[in-house]
């Protein structure tokens, strides 16, 4: 047995210091458990909307002898964008190509892929997003005509070629559809949003996950995991093999819920999932700006965290749980967030919200 204060280092031998464990993004540490990814639409939990429409899709394009249409699925990370391109691509019947919008630098790059498919086959870009144009105007012809179209010479000279393409089906997935242009998004017949997860559906992929890595959970534990993965698959299993260490080096056969609470604490992860990051930004914006509002800029200055992070990382999460709100004159704190931080709320508090993604 261990006790609260008494965790032993090497459950965490090999973890970056760096890292956050309730970050959704995705690092090289998932890579390696693609083992956890469901292969079938039955397999999958969560999305039932997703899955119904893409199941009927799918079987119409089998059913016309065509590739399912182009399909653009968003929402925020780890909410499983990536397994569904590769159903989507089982169940079709097809391989699957996978490749990223910052990997595809020059439209040869994206020319070597596309003449390279079969048919029948799925081309999943994460990031979609973050396609160079010119990379992204090989893609229209491509993705509505099956060709490629190619300007040679230049000048007088200058005469157009086009290369037949196999039909293909191409899966794009972005965290922010907004930043797509109109011209590609339209060429997407289907377009699906993924939702957050509920904490019944995240405890069923918990004690999922926990079976094919051979580990045994309890109901209570894998619900305690659950219940602080902030909505996201990717966070559940990878909170499920920190706390699995924990409990391993306890000499424990079973994870249980003590063992589930007690890891959960060692990584200071509370019981909303906030981590330790989430809670030294609420405290900064409560006691030195006395609830805000106060800019982005300011704020990233005051916890020596980028912008761009505080923006895209930390803050859907709190504003999901209606801790912080935006309003014309920056970020500011709700009575919630006092609240959860055990800190007496400014008299009279009362926050008039005005949505605005440039506060």
């Amino acid at each position: 047995m261990f006790d609260d204060d008494d965790y032993i280092v090497s459950a965490f031998d090999g973890q970056d210091d760096e890292e956050r464990v309730v970050d959704s993004e995705k690092t090289e540490y998932d890579d390696v458990e693609n083992i956890l990814r469901p292969k079938s639409m039955e397999g999958y939990v969560g999305q039932t909307k997703v899955k119904e429409n893409l199941t009927v899709f799918m079987q119409s394009a089998k059913l016309r002898n065509e590739p399912l249409d182009h399909v653009l699925l968003y929402g925020p990370p780890g909410l499983g964008k990536t397994t569904l391109a590769h159903i989507i691509a089982t169940e079709m019947g097809g391989q699957i190509r996978v490749t990223s919008g910052p990997a595809i630098e020059k439209s040869g790059d994206l020319a070597a892929i596309l003449t390279n498919l079969n048919e029948g086959d799925v081309l999943f870009v994460d990031e979609i997003h973050r396609l160079n144009r010119n990379v992204e105007e090989i893609l229209y012809p491509a993705m509505e005509d099956f060709s490629l179209d190619f300007i040679i010479g230049k000048g007088p000279s200058a005469r157009s070629v086009q290369i037949p393409l196999k039909r293909f089906t191409l899966v794009g997935a972005t965290t922010r559809a907004g930043l797509l242009s109109s011209p590609l998004r339209d060429r997407f017949g289907v377009m699906c949003r993924l939702e957050m997860y509920s904490n019944d559906e995240l405890t069923e992929i918990v004690t999922r996950s926990a079976k094919i890595l051979g580990s045994d959970i309890s109901p209570e534990g894998a619900k305690e995991i659950g219940s602080r993965s902030r909505g996201t698959p990717r966070i559940a299993n990878r909170l499920l093999r920190r706390v699995r260490d924990f409990s391993i080096v306890a000499g424990h056969d079973e994870i249980t819920l003590e063992d589930a609470k007690k890891g959960l604490k060692r990584m200071e992860i509370d019981e909303l999932g906030l981590d330790s990051t989430d809670i030294r930004l609420l405290r900064a914006m409560a006691e030195k700006f006395n609830g805000g509002p106060v800019g982005l800029d300011t704020l990233s200055a005051t916890i020596n965290e980028d912008a761009t992070t505080i923006e895209d990382v930390y803050e859907p999460y709190l504003l999901q749980l209606g801790f912080i709100a935006r309003t014309p004159r920056g970020r500011v704190l709700t009575a919630n967030a006092y609240k959860h931080l055990n800190i007496s709320a400014p008299k009279g508090l009362q926050i008039s919200v005005f949505e605005d993604n440039d506060a």
